[in-house]
C-alpha cells in the first residue's frame, strides 16, 4: 500500500478555535519581537552621544548604518535556508539567541569600528529572526485570524521601541559610559530559551519535508490541548493528495508563478526599509544637527515611537476584515504625507504629532505586509520568498543612509523627508497596481495541487 501522502495539516489548523495554544505561541513570537523592536534602533538612540564622544561624523554614522543592512540582508537570506533545512521553531530560537548575543558584545565596543562590526552581527540576527516568525506564525495559525494574530504580536512586540527610547533618553545622557546600558538592555533577548520549549515545531514544514508522521505527532498534541480546553472539535475539510516533497533551490524563485510576487514584495519592503529606517535611524541625530540637544532630540523621538503600538493595533482591527493590499496602500500614502509634515517643522509639539502618526501607521503597515507576504507563496516558495524579498529590501538601505547624508550635507534637512515621503509613495502605487488580492486567503497548498481552504 501506498504511503499517505499529506497529513492534512492546513484543513486541521484552519478548523481549530482560538485556545491556550495559540496565546501562549503568541506571547513567545511577541516576546521575541520585542527585543527585536527593542534592539533594532539601538544604533540610532546612542549615535548622538557617541558623535561628541568619539568625534564621530555623519558620513561614519551612515556607514555603520549601511553595513547593518548588509547585515539584515544576510540574515533574511539565511533565515529562509536555516528555517527550511533544521525547522521553523529551531531556525526562531537560533536567530533570537543570535541577536540577544551580539548586542550584548556591543557592550564591549571600544570604538566606532568595533562597534560597527557587532551592530552588523546582531542586525543579522534582528532580521533572520523576523522572517522566520512571520513565516512561524503564518502556518500554525487558523487561516480567518492569522493576520489579526500576526498584528497582535506586533503591538505587544513593538512596544519595545519606545520602552528603549525612554531608557536611551534616561541613561545615555548620564555620563560617558552609560550608553552602554541601552545594549545591553536589548541583550535580553537571549531570554527567549524560556520559551522555546513550550514551542511545537511547523506541521506544515513537516509535510514539506515529507516527514507525515512527525507532522500528525505534532497535529495531535495541538487537537487534544484545544479539545480538552475548547471541546469536541469539528471535522477537517477533506485533504488533498500531495507529491513527494521536492527541495526548493534558490532558482525556484526565477519560475512566473514565484518570481512576480517576489518582485513586488522587494519592492515592498524596499521601499518600507528606506522609508522607515531613513526616517527612524536618522530623526535623532538630524534633530541634534538642526539645533536641539542630544537628550531633547532622543527624548522628542521617543515621544513619537509610543504611537508605535497603537499602529499595530490598529493593523489588527482591519487586516481580516479589509483586503489586505488596500490597506497597506491606504497606509502608505498616510506615512508619506505625516513624514513630509514632520520634515517641515522645527516647532517642538508638531514634530512629536507628525513623528507619532508616522510611527502609527507604519507600524500598522509592517504588521500588515508581515501577514500579506507569506500568503503570495505556497509552502515550496514560502521560505525563500518571504526570505530574499525582505533580505532585498533590508539591503536596499545599505545606499539608503548614504543617500540620505548626501542629501542632508548637499542640500539641507528639508530634503530627506521630500526623498523618505517619495519612497512610501513609489511603494503605495506598485501595490496598488500590481498587488494581487488576498483576503482571507488561507496559506496556499503546494505548487499544482488546489486548497479548499483558499477562498481568493
Amino acid at each position: 500500500m501506498q504511503p499517505r501522502q499529506h497529513s492534512n495539516a492546513a484543513n486541521r489548523l484552519d478548523r481549530l478555535p482560538v485556545s491556550r495554544f495559540h496565546k501562549l505561541t503568541l506571547v513567545a513570537v511577541s516576546f521575541a519581537y520585542f527585543f527585536e523592536f527593542a534592539d533594532i534602533n539601538s544604533f540610532a538612540t546612542t549615535a548622538p552621544r557617541l558623535i561628541t564622544l568619539w568625534d564621530v561624523t555623519v558620513s561614519q554614522v551612515a556607514y555603520v548604518t549601511s553595513l547593518s543592512f548588509v547585515g539584515m540582508f544576510l540574515g533574511s537570506v539565511a533565515a529562509g535556508w536555516v528555517a527550511d533545512r533544521w525547522g521553523r521553531k529551531k531556525a526562531l530560537t537560533w536567530t533570537t539567541l543570535s541577536f540577544g548575543l551580539f548586542s550584548f558584545a556591543s557592550v564591549f565596543s571600544w570604538d566606532l569600528v568595533s562597534l560597527g562590526v557587532f551592530r552588523v552581527l546582531t542586525s543579522a540576527g534582528l532580521s533572520a529572526m523576523t522572517v522566520v516568525a512571520v513565516i512561524y506564525v503564518s502556518e500554525l495559525y487558523p487561516a480567518a485570524v492569522r493576520g489579526k494574530y500576526q498584528a497582535y504580536a506586533i503591538v505587544i512586540g513593538i512596544c519595545g521601541t519606545p520602552v528603549t527610547n525612554l531608557i536611551a533618553s534616561a541613561v545615555v545622557p548620564l555620563s560617558d559610559w552609560t550608553w552602554r546600558l541601552v545594549y545591553l538592555w536589548g541583550s535580553l533577548g537571549i531570554l527567549f530559551v524560556l520559551f522555546a520549549r513550550h514551542l511545537q515545531e511547523s506541521p506544515r514544514w513537516y509535510e514539506s519535508k515529507g516527514e507525515y508522521a512527525a507532522a500528525d505527532a505534532v497535529l495531535s498534541r495541538i487537537e487534544s490541548r484545544v479539545a480538552a480546553e475548547r471541546g469536541p472539535l469539528p471535522e477537517p475539510e477533506p485533504p488533498v493528495e500531495q507529491p513527494p516533497p521536492a527541495k526548493a533551490p534558490i532558482r525556484l524563485l526565477l519560475q512566473k508563478k514565484y518570481l512576480l510576487p517576489t518582485a513586488l514584495l522587494t519592492v515592498l519592503w524596499v521601499t518600507q526599509t528606506i522609508g522607515f529606517f531613513g526616517y527612524s535611524s536618522w530623526a535623532p541625530t538630524l534633530l541634534a544637527k538642526e539645533g536641539f540637544g542630544v537628550e531633547q532630540s532622543i527624548f522628542y523621538v521617543a515621544l513619537t515611537t509610543l504611537g508605535a503600538p497603537l499602529g499595530s493595533y490598529l493593523a489588527s482591527l482591519v487586516t481580516d476584515r479589509f483586503e489586505r493590499k488596500w490597506c497597506l496602500v491606504a497606509f502608505g500614502s498616510v506615512i508619506a504625507l505625516c513624514g513630509l509634515f514632520y520634515g517641515l517643522s522645527f516647532n517642538p509639539v508638531l514634530i512629536v504629532v507628525f513623528g507619532f502618526l508616522v510611527n502609527l501607521f507604519e507600524r500598522g503597515y509592517t504588521a500588515l505586509g508581515y501577514a500579506y507576504s507569506p500568503e503570495l507563496f505556497d509552502i515550496r516558495g514560502r521560505s525563500l520568498g518571504t526570505g530574499i524579498s525582505y533580505g532585498l529590501g533590508r539591503l536596499s538601505n545599505a545606499a539608503g543612509p548614504l543617500i540620505i547624508a548626501a542629501l542632508y550635507n548637499s542640500t539641507g534637512y528639508q530634503s530627506v523627508f521630500y526623498f523618505i515621503a517619495g519612497t512610501w509613495i513609489l511603494g503605495a502605487v506598485v501595490l496598488a497596481v500590481f498587488g494581487p488580492r488576498t483576503k482571507r486567503a488561507a496559506v496556499p497548498a503546494p505548487a499544482g495541487h488546489a486548497d479548499p481552504a483558499r477562498t481568493v
